[in-house]
Parts: structure tokens; sequence; C-alpha cells
């Protein structure tokens, strides 16, 4: 029988009652000290009918910053506020991953410790510029790390994904998408080393391997995710040949057999901003026969048409789901979705965040 968007996915070692994902969407709403809050938990137990909730990238390390009041997983405060969110989630009847996130050069020395100059693969200034709280600022360019630091950023990566699973998630998802760290090592538009972790797509990819098996060493394959955004610009991203590196990395990994592999795929803003049309989940699908969670743009009718043509298992679901909490149901009925509000995505408070009205209120 040919899947839809309401079939049930075995999905490594969870059961999802649907193929709804929520997206990973940074909202900017972490209280001081970047841990997560009543607010937060309120946020993701509305959206729990969801088939999986991915929550938004979380730092593994107080260098993996670039952004205010976003969430973080390397101490007992972190824990502690993720708790409540992986406890109203699950007392609703959901499931929810989280993502282990690093962001390399996308940052300012004013979120590293003691002004510290954000670390990448190479020393190659982003064009752009961040908000730091209180300005926008030009990025700067970022020191490169030097071969001997990076056991420690995979240690990093390990860490989190143990503190995830004392906060009680279902599993994690590694960020290595959107211009982040794994992101940067991985594409040569950012990778100029010279070393073992540059040059060939075999080594540029070395990092993601080691840091996707520390992580499995910590949850077991069948509760790990990964994310890769093979076509997108997005952090003043490219790479010469995206099939290439990104069909390397899927063949190394399938093996392992992971939960899923999270894969973007380009949309209209992407191209408009100079990305090649045509890489993204449905190119890759012949490098990776696990499932897919494909992400970019999708309706209940493409995310149909994904599943049956088989070049996805499951759909991930951003600013439709961000603005309607009961995603799923108003899918299911055909129901007009609530329209999003793009001032307030990465605002602080509850207004345009948990107060987006569902079928019922």
């Amino acid at each position: 029988m040919t899947p839809d968007l309401f079939s049930p996915l075995k999905l490594g070692a969870v059961q999802t009652p649907n193929r709804i994902f929520l997206a990973p969407l940074t909202r900017c709403r972490a209280e001081p000290g970047n841990i997560p809050c009543e607010l937060n938990a309120e946020y993701y137990r509305q959206r729990a009918s969801g088939g999986l909730l991915i929550a938004e990238a979380t730092s593994v390390s107080p260098r993996g910053y670039g952004y205010p009041n976003t969430p973080g997983i390397f101490n007992d405060a972190h824990i502690a506020g993720w708790r409540k969110v992986t406890n109203a989630v699950h007392a609703a009847g959901g499931l929810i991953f989280l993502q282990l996130w690093h962001v390399g050069r996308i940052s300012h020395p004013s979120f590293q410790p003691n002004g510290e100059t954000p670390v990448s693969a190479s020393a190659i200034r982003p064009r752009g510029q961040v908000f730091t709280g209180s300005a926008m600022e030009d990025y700067v360019t970022p020191r490169a790390l030097d071969i001997s630091e990076i056991p420690g950023i995979i240690a990093e990566y390990e860490h989190g994904a143990r503190a995830a699973k004392a906060a009680h998630f279902d599993g994690v998802e590694i960020h290595n998408a959107n211009g982040y760290l794994l992101d940067q090592f991985l594409r040569n538009g950012t990778n100029h080393r010279t070393d073992s972790y540059g040059g060939s797509v075999e080594n540029r990819a070395r990092l993601t391997l080691e840091v996707t098996q520390a992580v499995v060493d910590v949850w077991g394959a069948d509760r790990v995710g990964i994310r890769f955004s093979p076509g997108g610009v997005f952090n003043d991203m490219h790479d010469s040949n995206p099939l290439h590196t990104f069909g390397h990395v899927l063949k190394k990994l399938e093996p392992l057999n992971l939960a899923f592999a999270h894969i973007t795929r380009v949309t209209a803003q992407d191209i408009a901003h100079g990305a090649a049309e045509g890489i993204g989940p449905r190119e890759l699908r012949p490098f990776y026969n696990g499932n897919i969670v494909a992400n970019g743009g999708f309706t209940l009718e493409s995310g149909n048409q994904a599943l049956q043509e088989d070049w996805a298992d499951a759909i991930a679901f951003g600013v439709p789901f961000l603005a309607n909490p009961d995603l799923p149901e108003r899918l299911r009925k055909n129901a007009p979705l609530n329209e999003a509000d793009p001032s307030t995505f990465y605002a602080s408070g509850p207004k345009g965040y948990t107060d987006y009205p569902t079928l019922r209120a």
C-alpha cells in the first residue's frame, strides 16, 4: 500500500503516528543562560500531534552560539530546562528529537567566551551581518581550527548527545546543514584545509562521519538523524559539486542504519539567492536507501507525491507548522491554514509563538 502523510512510519527505534514532522526552527526564546523555559514547553506541547518534533538547533558548546536567546545543551541548567519541554511533549503523546548544533563561523566575538574569534574549517569570512542582540555587525574572519582541536569538537557533540539523553529526548538530529560548523567542513567553498580534514571529499566528510559515530555511540544509530542542505546557499555557502559531495557522505552513512537523513530541497527563495536548482532529496535518493525526511516548501499535495514517488519517507514542515499547531488535523481535513507572521519569528514572548489558534479554539 502506498503511504501518505497520515501513514505511520517505523523511524529507527520509534514508530511515528504520521509522517508530518515539525522541522527544527530557531525561535530565539530561551531564557538568560540559554535555558529552555515553560514558554518553550508550551510551544512544543501544542505541536505534539506531529509524527516527530525536531526541536530547534541547540548549541553543544559555549563557542557554538551565533544568535541571541538560542538554547544550549551542555550543562545541568540546560538539561533541566529541556526536561520541561520533553515532559510536556510526552504527556501530550508526542515524540521529540533534539538538534545538536555548533554555528562555527556564523557567529561574532560578542557571542564567544572572552570575546574570542569564532572558529571554522578555514579562515574565510562569510559575507553578511549578524544580529548581536543590539545591532547588526559584519561577520568577522574566523580562526581555522587546528587539527589538534578537532577531537575536542567531537567530544562536545558527544557531551551534547549525552545531555540530550539526560533531558529525556527520544533521539537527536545532528545539524550538518545551513552553513554551520559541520557544513563548513563538508563543502569545499568553506573548507580550504590541506590536512586530513580538507581537500578530497573523503577528507572533508571526515568530521561529519566522526561526529556521527560519536553520537551513535551514545544513542544507538536507530535514535540518530542527520540534516543536510545540499543545494542551499544560506550563510554564504557553496560547493563545486554538491551531488558528489553529499552523495559520498550519504553512501558512507548508509551502513550505520541511522533513523533518518533529513535533506532540504532547493526552494524558489534559494534559487533567487544563487542556489543551483535540482540538488535535494529526490536527486540524492539513489545514494541513500534509509529513511529520508524531506524539507522545503512542501504542501499536502507535494508531500504526498514525494512519498508516493519514494524519494521521501516523511516531510518536515517549518513555517506551516509554526503558524498551525494542529497542522496534521488541518491537513487531514483540508482546512484553511493560519498565515504566519514573520515579524515574530525571532522575537520574544508568546506573540507569534504560542498564540496561533487551532481549529477547535
